[in-house]
């Protein structure tokens, strides 16, 4: 399932309109435009700095603590 960056609701894509627009909110994005929000969306969360290999690093280390 598509989220909506906007409100979170289930996003379909649209043939005619070749979008994908929320069910909710009625937001259309493009897929491009929707990877972009995505990218965005998780700097603001990890930060700049740090990178997806690292969060998956420290949970599976953390994952693994639990397992002892």
């Amino acid at each position: 399932m598509i989220v909506c960056p906007e409100c979170g609701g289930e996003m379909k894509f649209d043939r005619r309109q070749n979008m994908y627009v929320c069910m909710e909110c009625g937001l259309a994005m493009t897929r491009h435009e929707l990877y972009q929000s995505r990218e965005q969306l998780m700097k603001e969360i990890y930060g700049e700095e740090r990178n997806k290999n690292d969060y998956k690093k420290e949970y599976l280390k953390w994952w693994l603590s639990k397992k002892e």
